[in-house]
């Protein structure tokens, strides 16, 4: 039987990226990462295609993936940093692509890994009923969620901090695994 096919996003130096192969017995095959650096030790540690921008990729070009998994940008919903949330023109506005990656190559599953400032952080987001009431405060991780069931997908989340695994400091993640409604 192959492995399953890994393609992931906002990559960094591939620390998720071997976690997945790890927990779903995996490969990856391409990845999207920009940082020249960070592209440098994934071309050493992954030897697949990076296609850089994320804003660029046509996703009905790339090979089809079983897994699709990532970390998009976590500055803007970080409590250390710009605190600006998840709205077009962020860096953690980027999630957009992600979704848009998910939509069009509809992977059987999603592993999404961001700071645990995703789930405080302020979010803006339209929808086919218009803009929400501006009384009305959306969270970054409700606006992930909800979109993820806009495209169809139903996800399951926790928060896990480092320590639990070992690690000698705190440094909580949110995790999100997601996958078709009704599979």
């Amino acid at each position: 039987m192959s492995k399953l096919r890994i393609g992931s996003l906002f990559s960094g130096v591939g620390g998720l990226d071997l976690a997945v192969e790890e927990v779903f017995d995996a490969e990856t095959i391409w990845q999207v990462e920009f940082d020249p650096n960070a592209s440098t030790v994934l071309a050493k540690r992954f030897g697949v295609p990076n296609y850089r921008d994320v804003t660029t990729v046509d996703w009905n070009e790339v090979p089809p993936v079983d897994i699709l998994a990532g970390g998009f940008p976590c500055q803007d919903v970080s409590a250390a940093g710009r605190k600006a949330g998840i709205a077009d023109g962020t860096r953690s506005g980027l999630w957009s692509y992600f979704a848009e990656a998910i939509d069009v190559l509809r992977p059987q599953y999603v592993v999404i890994e961001n700071v645990r400032g995703l789930l405080s952080a302020k979010a803006t987001r339209s929808s086919d009923l218009g803009q929400l009431d501006s009384d009305v405060v959306l969270r970054a991780g409700g606006a992930v969620i909800g979109h993820l069931a806009d495209i169809g997908y139903d996800a399951r989340w926790l928060t896990l901090a480092a320590g639990s695994v070992g690690a000698p400091h705190k440094r909580e993640r949110v995790f999100v695994l997601a996958h078709p409604a009704g599979s």
